[in-house]
């Protein structure tokens, strides 16, 4: 299959090349923009069996004008005083000038007695916006507010900022997409600066910029088409993990085919000629950890969060598409560039000598059982860290540091509590043939406060008596409302946890007879977010290490060997997640890994890691084919391999690098994690484990099988003819 591919992309270079830039400019004319069916709302991805999606379903219909987006005015006094009466007659006629704008999209902008902290450091507006937070036009309301805002204020002594979900969802986005392009920068000068140095050929360099640009236009524009097809949502992180994943896998498989196309230029072999060999010899490697990867990656269609659920099959449908790339328009480029796709450089034409590569695979071939034994021991010492790791939310529904909604985020706990503006609802409905008893309510609301985690239940409004209500009721009478204000970090492990025990506890056991209690709000959302993807991870990990290990199977047409692969790669992953745990909980000092990176890291480290083994024991066993024993099977393909890992694992933990500079923690640790998992997977498991262990198992690996049977050392050439290997000659 692989030599006739060969055969043909050699024999039609320009058109394979056409067809791809006519399918990218097709695709980009009738796809939408990859931007239009993005949400950034982690909460719309849960299905309607959790309590949060439950609450938020009540609220639509019992308090549709709440249920809307808002965000907040946090004011204060600029020598940081006590808000005087003039004071607050000034927050009020602010919060007059503001509706009088008719700003599109504000419903009302309201502020109240009840709204001024009890210490009189901050006032709050709360604005009702037409929408939600991630729609266009309510972020573009947010933004008419902030430029209103400094008029409205001007004169009285005030200081004032706008915080709250729609405000910090706005910033939050703006820092995606900065990072998007910041990523997309960095990412194509490391693969610039390292193909350079590994080349010493701009041409080199070039290849996967240009390659993988198109790949990317072709994706993007299909990715857009299925979720458009489907009627699905694809979440915000997905754009700059395309980026780095292309990129990465990309320049991966460029690779994979220029080291094996220079080695058959230094055999002698005539520039097609290497290219046919190249895509035939390593296509199948590529083909089966291209498939690894785009199996792990749709195993998230098999999530309950439809964030998961989406981007899974979102990132295979890439991969699927760079997969086609690197078995037909990268071999079609190098075939009509030839050897000058190393110029200047005239390395390609001799073998060197004396090289790290070939350093390392004798000492494999010498000491195999010292080898994989301090591998194993440094991957099991650095594991021990992952039994520390704790899971955080923080960072998706916070405001992230350095933007105004975080600013004034912490400006307001100088005078409420941090659940402020994100506060925890409660709603309870009244069952066939009972009703609300407004004296039963008083007594709830007394009981909810009294909850674990509960800063305050929040006045709606003052009664006649001038004392505070504490719920609101609908129309009908059948639904009541209560608003809990955290006392800490609404998306802290403590709040959640508080929120998913003791909260929700209390609001269920303590709901007056004949009613029913939901508990909403994003806290609770996050709560159910996490069993989700708790669930998920659960669920998806051994399916997709079961398909991995098939693919791996079906490829060595073994069984022993597939298995110890898949070891070394589950081992490599907690490895992966200990030395993230070590350097963000424990020397970074933060409260904890965010919640998707386990998911990320096995989907990101075992399946893309797993290339470089595959790569490995694809060479292990064409050099034992040639007649040779386990140990100097394995020194040959270390020294002919190795080279080609290394760069490789070089690029790809070097692309990942690139989201170090997002500026988002999610994204910062995400970056570290796969980077370092990249780095041990090729340069610990594929380099010296794998080799090694397979030359202590010898012919045992291939069982049941006899993938490792002597053959004569003949290449068949794509053509179809069998040639006599030539010797190794230096091309001039």
């Amino acid at each position: 299959m692989f030599a006739r591919l060969g055969r043909s992309v050699v024999a039609y270079p320009w058109q394979i090349i056409a067809a791809w830039v006519v399918a990218a400019v097709a695709l980009v004319a009738l796809a939408p923009s990859l931007s239009d069916v993005t949400n950034s709302d982690q909460t719309e991805f849960l299905p309607s069996s959790y309590e949060s999606v439950q609450a938020q379903e009540i609220a639509d219909k019992a308090f549709p004008e709440t249920a809307a987006a808002s965000t907040t005015i946090v004011v204060k006094r600029q020598d940081n005083g006590a808000l005087t009466e003039a004071d607050i007659e000034a927050v009020s006629k602010a919060a007059q000038d503001l509706q009088s704008k008719k700003i599109p999209q504000v419903l009302s902008v309201v502020t109240t007695p009840q709204m001024v902290s009890e210490n009189k450091k901050i006032a709050l507006v709360n604005i009702s916006l037409n929408g939600t937070v991630s729609d266009e036009p309510v972020m573009d309301a947010v933004a008419d507010v902030r430029e209103a805002l400094p008029s409205a204020i001007k004169g009285t002594g005030l200081a004032a900022g706008v915080t709250g979900q729609a405000a910090v969802t706005v910033d939050t986005m703006d820092k995606f997409s900065t990072a998007e392009k910041v990523v997309g920068i960095v990412t194509i000068v490391l693969i610039l600066t390292l193909m350079l140095l590994m080349f010493r050929s701009p041409v080199a360099a070039m290849l996967p910029i240009l390659s993988v640009a198109l790949v990317m236009t072709v994706s993007n524009a299909l990715i857009a088409l299925w979720s458009k097809a489907f009627d699905v949502q694809i979440s915000q992180e997905l754009p700059i993990l395309l980026t780095v994943v292309l990129f990465g896998i990309g320049t991966d498989y460029i690779l994979f085919l220029l080291f094996r196309y220079r080695e058959r230029l230094r055999k002698g072999d005539e520039s097609h000629e290497a290219v046919r060999t190249a895509v035939h010899k390593v296509g199948e490697a590529i083909a089966s950890a291209a498939g690894a990867v785009i199996v792990a990656f749709a195993a998230l269609a098999l999530s309950s969060f439809e964030g998961f659920k989406t981007m899974g099959p979102s990132l295979a449908i890439a991969v699927a598409c760079m997969l086609m790339a690197a078995l037909t328009l990268i071999p079609a480029l190098i075939s009509l560039v030839g050897p000058k796709v190393f110029w200047p450089s005239s390395g390609w034409k001799k073998e060197p000598k004396g090289t790290l590569s070939k350093a390392a695979g004798r000492l494999v071939a010498k000491r195999p059982a010292l080898l994989a034994g301090v591998g194993t021991l440094v991957l099991l010492l650095v594991s021990a860290g992952a039994v520390e790791l704790k899971q955080s939310y923080e960072s998706i529904g916070s405001p992230q540091s350095g933007t105004e909604a975080a600013d004034w985020y912490e400006t307001m706990q100088m005078g409420f509590p941090a659940g402020a503006t994100t506060p925890t609802t409660v709603y309870v409905t009244a069952d066939a043939g009972s009703s609300l008893n407004s004296r039963h309510l008083d007594a709830y609301a007394e009981e909810l406060g009294k909850a674990k985690g509960v800063g305050v239940v929040q006045p709606i409004s003052a009664g006649p008596d001038g004392q505070p209500v504490l719920y609101k009721m609908d129309k009908g009478g059948n639904t009541a409302q209560f608003d809990l204000l955290l006392a800490e970090d609404p998306f802290s492990s403590t709040s959640m946890n508080a929120v998913e025990k003791q909260v929700r506890d209390t609001a269920h056991t303590k709901a007056p007879q004949g009613t029913t209690a939901k508990v909403g709000g994003m806290t609770s959302a996050f709560v159910d977010v996490r069993d989700a993807t708790s669930r998920d991870l659960g669920v998806i990990l051994p399916i997709a290490g079961l398909f991995i290990l098939l693919i791996l199977a079906l490829l060595l047409r073994a069984a022993l060997a597939p298995l110890y692969l898949m070891v070394a790669v589950v081992l490599g992953y907690i490895a992966t997640l200990g030395a993230t745990t070590l350097a963000f909980q424990i020397v970074g000092d933060e409260p904890g890994l965010i919640f998707i990176l386990p998911m990320f890291v096995y989907l990101f480290v075992v399946a893309i890691g797993t290339d470089y083994n595959i790569l490995m024991i694809a060479r292990l066993r064409e050099e034992a084919q040639k007649g040779l024993s386990p140990r100097q099977a394995a020194e040959e393909a270390v020294e002919h391999t190795g080279p080609s890992i290394a760069s490789a694992g070089l690029i790809l933990a070097g692309t990942f690098c690139a989201l170090l500079f997002s500026g988002l923690t999610m994204m910062v640790q995400m970056g570290f994690a796969v980077a370092v998992g990249i780095l041990m997977a090729a340069f610990v498991m594929a380099m010296f484990i794998v080799p090694s262990v397979t030359a202590l198992v010898g012919h045992a690996a291939w069982w049941p099988g006899h993938g490792d049977a002597a053959r004569p050392e003949k290449d068949e050439d794509p053509a179809g003819e069998t040639k006599k290997e030539p010797l190794p000659a230096q091309v001039s």
